[in-house]
């Protein structure tokens, strides 16, 4: 190691060209490594990715990051790329459920309500199921003990109708899966910790929200800033951010190699890329494995035993974006809101629509198109991925027909397909990933970061790179590595 701390002629492999691993390669940039970023497929950004639909570039994957985490905004400043940021036009989002695009409450927390009264108004829910939910605020508290399912939970405290049309569609729209499987520590987190302290779910969440409005009339709070947006995205889309990464890190970044073998040596790793007839071995001191959790645990089944068989226990869900293009004049009446959830028991094939050029008024830009977002599939539904494209884009646009009102077949379409792409967070999911890093822990120079530990989103993703990278080169530079 220099007298700067550079750690010159040393080498770090990352395994998988998504954010998490490009951004762990950016993040090594200064440390005077060779790095060299594996990517098995034959393009870079994992769930980042551009596509063309009636010739505007639109994402065909994430569409929005949360600003409300550092992360994200941190590192789209690092890369110099802070004046491509855009604001949404309406973060206003509905339910389409009951027969009706019915407003979503504005004071909840991923589903869980902070008004009751608010809920009532919409109409999401019936006069039981409003009923139902305003036990809540009477029942005893609910010891949370060990983990249990966010329908457990959250039904015990609210009823299962609000569960089924409010709390699952939020959580579905983030992981595909449904609530009688996923954790509540692990997807509600900060509810998780706010209901330690509350008796009653409706107040933990009213904990993690901004003050309610001021009744209409009511002088406003003397330079009460306004609050900045939830989400923002990039001018180009999100899937600009990849090819930024790999640029920005000069790492040597290679697509379609697939890492088949990883084995610890007596000085690191050796690394057994490409097909079994020409295989190609690479040497590095460390590596961090940004991969998803099933290629990881086949690469770590002989390295770290109890690492790979808590990687196994995580599944993943399928899913399929469809962009659809229509002249505006096709709509009876104009887009409002950003877009609309489906709650899984209305049997509807569409789970969530997003209103791109009502959300991001910038792609409207030169055009008279409307562009929507159609997400398809949830964990368990892979029946209906099996469609080929243009009957998927078929029933789409059917079901955006019966919610809209939309008319005429839509101008152009693309079908953007995620076999495996979200990590489901089931009940036991933080122990999982407890005894992930202990396992790998015992592999000094070895780590691992990306959507399958915590948190799906882009920011918790970076963060998850953060600590891989920190924990590489906390390794890299004591004397003994």
């Amino acid at each position: 190691m220099s007298q700067d701390g550079r750690l010159d002629r040393r080498s770090v492999a990352v395994i998988g060209g998504g954010v998490s691993g490009l951004t762990a390669a950016f993040l090594l940039k200064d440390a005077g490594l060779a790095v060299t970023v594996l990517e098995g497929s034959p393009r870079l950004g994992g769930k980042l990715a551009i596509c063309q639909v009636a010739g505007i570039s639109v994402d065909a994957g994430a569409e929005a990051l949360l600003a409300r985490r550092p992360e994200g905004i941190g590192l789209i400043g690092d890369l110099g790329l802070s004046g491509q940021l855009q604001q949404p036009g309406t973060t206003a989002a509905g339910i389409w459920t009951r027969g009706s695009i019915r407003p979503l409450p504005r004071r909840q927390y991923l589903g869980v309500p902070a008004d009751l009264d608010e809920l009532a108004r919409t109409g999401i829910l019936s006069a039981d199921g409003v009923a139902r939910a305003r036990q809540d605020l009477i029942l005893a508290g609910t010891d949370p003990g060990r983990d249990t399912s966010v329908t457990s939970r959250v039904g015990a405290r609210f009823g299962p109708e609000l569960v089924d049309r409010v709390v699952e569609p939020l959580l579905g729209g983030v992981y595909a899966g449904r609530c009688d499987d996923l954790s509540f520590e692990a997807t509600l987190p900060g509810l998780a910790q706010a209901a330690r302290g509350q008796r009653s779910l409706t107040q933990a969440a009213a904990s993690l929200l901004p003050p309610a409005p001021r009744p209409s009339g009511a002088h406003p709070a003397p330079d009460q800033p306004k609050p900045p947006p939830v989400f923002t995205t990039l001018t180009g889309g999100l899937g600009a951010l990849p090819p930024a990464l790999a640029r920005a890190s000069g790492a040597a970044v290679r697509t379609g190699a697939m890492v088949r073998e990883l084995v610890r040596t007596g000085t690191g790793w050796r690394l057994t890329v490409g097909s079994a007839h020409a295989p190609e071995v690479i040497e590095a001191d460390a590596v961090i494995m940004a991969g998803p959790a099933v290629p990881a645990s086949r690469l770590l089944s002989h390295v770290a035993p109890s690492a790979a068989a808590a990687l196994a226990e995580i599944k993943y869900a399928s899913m399929a974006i469809i962009t659809l293009a229509y002249p505006a004049a096709a709509f009876p009446r104009p887009l409002a809101g950003s877009g609309f959830l489906v709650p899984a028991v209305d049997a509807r094939v569409i789970k969530a629509v997003t209103f791109s050029t009502v959300k991001w008024p910038h792609l409207r830009f030169g055009t008279d198109l409307h562009i929507v977002r159609c997400s398809v599939g949830r964990l368990g539904e892979d029946s209906v991925l099996q469609r080929d494209d243009a009957e998927l884009a078929q029933l789409a646009a059917a079901d955006l027909a019966a919610a809209t009102g939309v008319r005429g077949q839509p101008a152009d379409a693309v079908v953007s397909r995620w076999g495996g792409g979200l990590p489901q967070y089931s009940v036991g999911h933080l122990d999982r990933v407890a005894r992930i890093r202990a396992g790998i822990a015992g592999q000094p120079g070895l780590a691992v970061c990306g959507a399958a530990y915590d948190g799906v989103g882009i920011p918790a993703c970076i963060a998850t790179a953060r600590l891989a990278v920190d924990q590489v080169l906390a390794y890299l530079r004591t004397p003994c590595a």
